[in-house]
């Protein structure tokens, strides 16, 4: 999955905004070309470091199957799906994304039941996830421009977005660090059994942030809107009540929701899931900031220092909490972390809004 963030660089960030703010076709296929030559380039790097590291890691006897899982799951950094959000395209992520996963899923396990062999289901789902790529290159990509033809270039293509790609790296590697933390600083693995409980209810609730942001991503930054504004507003209220609702069932839900899917050993305490709903809410609240206002007007370096400052705070008081044994405690330092980011976040975003809105009057 790291492998796969990697290999998708700036493009889950910045992609969407590029291909929003444009509504003509050819230079949407330009910048799809783009994003596909700095993939390629990174892939070429990263696919090899990958496969030797799951080989050394996996176990013996599983390791063909650890890599064409790997394999597989990394190439899912080469998805279209920000292509689709950006282009308020539904369909694109259902036919170019969804679809070929679910197609190797149901091809692959009656033939994994028959044979025994888990590395079928990586070998398939390359071939489907591959077969789809194709598809959409042909639909909206540009003709013959699969292969870069000057890797230097497209390094120097690359650089510019490390500030972004940045951003996108320390999420993805903060956002996984609560359970490893309370793993290694809490000796007993009866304690924080029900937090890993409480972290994996958070994590498939964090779908639905993800779905009302592409929902609104497209909406907010749609050229010739006659009032960006209100649409950044409302995509900030959607955003601030799906966190609210989404506190409130961890809170009230979460312990239920765990002993029912994970058992009664494995049930989440109240407080856990209370700071877990709380970090839900703090991370709902900030993402229409960053997706929607910041990042569109490269507020890259405010976003990316923010993050940083806020991962720091977090990691301090995750650690601090495990070492004196408070489990539900490092819960709550990703709250803070989460409230951290959103606090500092808030004032830069909204400064911009006033400036939106008087761009459309004059244009109007």
């Amino acid at each position: 999955m790291f492998a796969a963030t990697v290999i998708l660089w700036n493009w889950n960030i910045s992609g969407p905004v590029e291909i929003a703010r444009s509504s003509d076709q050819h230079q949407r296929a330009s910048i799809y070309a783009k994003s596909l030559r700095t993939r390629i380039v990174i892939a070429a790097a990263v696919f090899p470091l990958m496969t030797l590291l799951v080989w050394l890691i996996a176990h013996e006897g599983f390791r063909i199957d650890a890599v064409t899982m790997a394999w597989a799951t990394a190439l899912t950094g080469f998805s279209p799906a920000w292509y689709g959000i950006g282009a308020g395209n539904p369909r694109i992520l259902a036919i170019y994304d969804t679809v070929p996963r679910f197609l190797a899923a149901v091809i692959s396990a009656p033939l994994i039941v028959a044979s025994g062999q888990v590395w079928l289901y990586g070998v398939i789902s390359l071939l489907t996830t591959t077969g789809s790529l194709m598809a959409f290159q042909r639909r909206f990509g540009e003709a013959g421009s699969w292969l870069p033809r000057n890797p230097l270039a497209v390094v120097r293509e690359i650089v510019p977005s490390t500030g972004v790609a940045a951003i996108s790296f320390s999420g993805s590697a903060y956002a996984s660090s609560p359970v490893p933390i309370a793993t290694a600083t809490v000796p007993s693995a009866n304690a924080t059994a029900g937090f890993s409980s409480a972290d994996n209810i958070y994590r498939l609730g964090l779908f639905s942030i993800v779905a009302v942001g592409n929902t609104f991503q497209g909406w907010t930054l749609e050229p010739g809107a006659s009032n960006p504004r209100r649409r950044h507003l409302t995509a900030v209220c959607a955003h601030l009540l799906l966190g609210a609702l989404g506190a409130g069932f961890l809170t009230a839900l979460g312990p239920w929701v765990s002993g029912l899917i994970f058992g009664d050993a494995l049930r989440a305490d109240t407080l856990t899931s209370f700071y877990y709903g709380l970090s839900f809410f703090f991370l709902s609240s900030s993402t229409p900031l960053i997706r929607n206002i910041l990042i569109p007007e490269r507020r890259q370096r405010t976003v990316l220092i923010w993050t940083g400052v806020s991962a720091v705070c977090g990691i301090v008081l995750m650690v601090a909490a495990g070492l004196s044994g408070n489990v539900p405690g490092i819960a709550l330092g990703m709250a803070v972390s989460e409230a951290v980011l959103l606090l500092g976040l808030m004032m830069p975003a909204l400064a911009l809004l006033p400036a939106k809105a008087r761009t459309a009057k004059r244009e109007g």
